[in-house]
């Protein structure tokens, strides 16, 4: 949602000076995706963001005729420099001079103290949603800067003189997309700390801000928002914007400190001489995510927001229920579940001996086959909450398809 009074508290910087070098063809960014311009899809979710006031673009020089031609009405079109630093600083250049035309408000007039949410999405994903543009926007607002961040799935390994020299341990990596939000007073000190003219560069606006410490608040990205670098991305980003029979994939977390009594509910199975967790449900952590992670490939908002932490939604419902009714709801939007890969974190219980029954229950409620669940545990490496048995964690990736059948 947009600021309590209804106006927009943030102004995004649309970056799309790059050269497109590794298309090997025309400019990537005024390809067609489904009938469209790229960039156009990029300007319209980003511009749909109800907290968003003013977009400025930036392109490569020479390319601003052709940019004013597309939809998505920016609210400036101006030249970028020759690496991401200096189009990113001359975008923020153009919402300061702004600024200091209207009085310091994104829509005009004068709001104390004015220090406004800063917004950089790159130009080459347009499939980003306005959801997570909302939810950066609302991120930077509350810890001053945020990113989107999405799990590494793959299994990385180290080279060593050509050769594979060990498996990198990627429990606490992640891989970071845009937009990136930043209250504009922070982006201002990291510019006047390392300017774009100078010796450093940066591939995003994270890394800048962490040369300067400034502490950067990740939330969940969503593996659909995808960067078009090379030809295979823009077929990837046709497929899905076709929606012809196109699998659907989202992110769920959650987690909840321990509190009295028991037993432990979680990933749909009681855990007898465990403590359970404290919530306004069971506290079912695991399911949680999950539903999270299905509501999210659906566009179909958060559990939040369907089962509110207040009287609307009876104190202690078991999330079995919950998860059954976004299930039904995700019917009748046109989806199934296909699959859930599940991780659960925490020093405490040991979970190895439940990890089945996990499956087979979420299997139950989901629909789907046994084999089509993955359900991990970790004990957090002794680290943070999680790490000191304080605290149980969860994060769920789900892929939904058409509840007609299979896709082609």
């Amino acid at each position: 949602m947009a600021a309590a009074d209804g106006v927009p508290f943030a102004d995004a910087i649309v970056v799309a000076a790059g050269s497109s070098a590794r298309m090997g063809g025309p400019d990537k960014l005024f390809a067609s995706l489904g009938g469209r311009p790229l960039l156009e899809r990029t300007l319209a979710a980003v511009a749909g963001a109800p907290e968003v006031g003013r977009v400025i673009l930036v392109v490569a020089p020479g390319r601003e005729a052709a940019a004013a031609a597309l939809g998505g009405r920016p609210t400036a079109i101006i030249p970028g420099g020759t690496h991401r630093g200096a189009s990113v600083e001359a975008g923020f250049r153009a919402l300061e001079a702004l600024w200091a035309l209207d009085g310091g408000h994104p829509t005009g007039g004068a709001r104390e103290p004015f220090d406004p949410v800063v917004l950089v999405h790159d130009g080459a994903r347009p499939l980003v949603t306005s959801a997570l543009v909302s939810a950066v926007a609302l991120a930077a607002a509350t810890h001053g800067a945020a990113i989107p961040v999405v799990p590494v799935a793959d299994t990385l390994k180290r080279l060593v003189n050509g050769r594979i020299g060990s498996t990198v341990d990627r429990s606490d990596l992640v891989a970071a997309q845009t937009p990136q939000g930043v209250r504009a007073s922070l982006l201002r000190r990291a510019l006047a700390a390392f300017p774009s003219d100078g010796a450093r560069r940066f591939t995003d606006e994270a890394a800048l801000l962490e040369a300067c410490t400034i502490p950067v608040h990740p939330i969940p990205g969503d593996p659909v928002n995808l960067k078009v670098t090379v030809p295979a991305d823009l077929g990837r980003a046709e497929a899905l914007v076709s929606g012809a029979g196109t699998w659907r994939v989202g992110f769920g977390s959650d987690s909840h400190p321990f509190g009295p009594g028991e037993p432990l509910r979680l990933g749909g199975v009681e855990i007898p001489g465990a403590p359970r967790l404290h919530g306004h449900s069971d506290g079912d952590v695991a399911l949680h995510a999950i539903a999270d992670a299905i509501l999210g490939a659906a566009a179909l908002g958060d559990l939040g927001r369907l089962f509110p932490a207040d009287p609307r939604t009876p104190r202690g419902i078991a999330s079995t229920e919950l998860l059954a009714e976004v299930v039904r709801r995700l019917a009748e939007a046109g989806w199934r579940p296909a699959s859930v890969d599940l991780t659960i974190t925490g020093a405490r219980p040991r979970l190895a001996a439940s990890l089945e029954s996990m499956r087979a229950a979420i299997a139950a409620i989901l629909g789907v086959d046994v084999a089509a669940v993955g359900v991990k545990a970790s004990t957090g490496n002794l680290d943070g909450a999680e790490g000191a048995g304080r605290v149980l964690s969860a994060a769920a990736i789900a892929t939904i398809g058409p509840a007609s059948g299979r896709p082609a």
